[in-house]
């Protein structure tokens, strides 16, 4: 039998963790598998149609007995529609019997999944006095990773950008509770340079971000960037000046233009971005060395991340009866 979960039915299940605090584990832990060879994670293809790009993203994961790919639809002309410029479906199957096990509305999972993962690199990469967090971008994944990474650090400020004013203010309704200190930042520059943690969250094409503008001790996540290798929101100069971390080699290889466009540039080569958040969770690769080194992760999302964090929703349901059974097989 097939579990669908809808929008709202996932929205049910995640007030089931409050902080979200069980997803972060469950995607630090799928990334210390990966790096110990007990998940597998195989770079995606894309598949360009008129403009919109459709790429599936496959993952198996030995600790949940799961398979999994989530279809990435990501579509700009979905802008002039007044319709999300990324949609996305995750089916989950048994990696035992091959059974279709669930067909689960991918748009929260993502964000909070991708809200998680910056706060495992944050907690593993940034310093541990850091106390300043910069956000370039001020939508719905703002928010997220406001909330996760003030569990793993001691925020009391936040600088923020945006080209929206009505962005920044409905952010700060949304962070409200949290009682951070919110000042609205009058350039990108300004917020990279009052930052301890960084959070890039645009889908820009070009850099809104420079190297140049980094600091000793710097830890940056930069996350908006769509996967395609033709858009980045950190120059080459960031990277060069980074300790980089990816979330899997392959697949920044082949969708991050952050990394794609460095290469290209000679700002870095490959031998400095193969280091995987995994192995820095497992022990296998330093992070951070030292106080004033400059990190960055680099997240293009992985479907291991969607994987494990509909496996504890699944769980959930099933225990809570929530979603629409159906035979597949009928």
């Amino acid at each position: 039998m097939t579990l669908v979960l809808t929008h709202s039915d996932v929205a049910r299940l995640m007030r089931d963790d409050p902080g979200h605090a069980q997803v972060r584990a469950a995607v630090e832990r799928a990334h210390a598998d990966l790096a110990l060879g007990r998940a597998v994670v195989p770079a995606p293809p894309a598949m360009a149609l008129d403009g919109a790009a459709l790429i599936p993203m496959a993952a198996a994961d030995s600790a949940s007995g799961r398979a999994a790919v989530k279809l990435l639809a990501d579509i700009p002309g979905n802008a002039l529609r007044g319709l999300p410029v990324q949609r996305s479906a995750i089916l989950i199957t048994s990696a035992v019997t091959g059974e279709c096990q669930a067909l689960i509305d991918g748009r929260l999972i993502t964000a909070v999944r991708t809200a998680a993962v910056s706060a495992v690199a944050t907690a593993h990469l940034s310093r541990p006095d850091a106390t300043v967090l910069g956000l370039v971008g001020a939508g719905n994944l703002a928010v997220e990773h406001t909330r996760a990474i003030a569990a793993v650090r001691d925020i009391d400020t936040v600088v923020v950008w945006s080209r929206s004013a009505d962005r920044i203010a409905s952010y700060r309704s949304a962070v409200a509770d949290l009682g951070l200190a919110v000042k609205t930042a009058a350039t990108v520059e300004d917020v990279v340079r009052s930052a301890d943690v960084l959070c890039t969250q645009t889908p820009a094409r070009e850099p809104l971000v420079r190297g140049a503008w980094f600091g000793a001790g710097l830890h940056v996540n930069a996350v908006g960037a769509p996967p395609r290798a033709d858009h980045r929101e950190v120059d080459g100069e960031g990277l060069r000046r980074s300790r980089v971390v990816v979330d899997s080699l392959p697949t920044a290889l082949a969708k991050s233009g952050e990394v794609v466009m460095a290469l290209a540039e000679g700002a870095v080569t490959e031998a400095d971005v193969r280091t995987e958040l995994g192995a820095v969770i497992a022990g296998l690769a330093p992070g951070r060395v030292a106080t004033t080194d400059i990190t960055l992760f680099n997240s293009v999302g992985l479907g291991l991340q969607d994987l494990v964090t509909a496996d504890l929703l699944l769980r959930r349901a099933r225990a809570e009866g929530i979603g629409t059974t159906i035979d597949l097989s009928a």
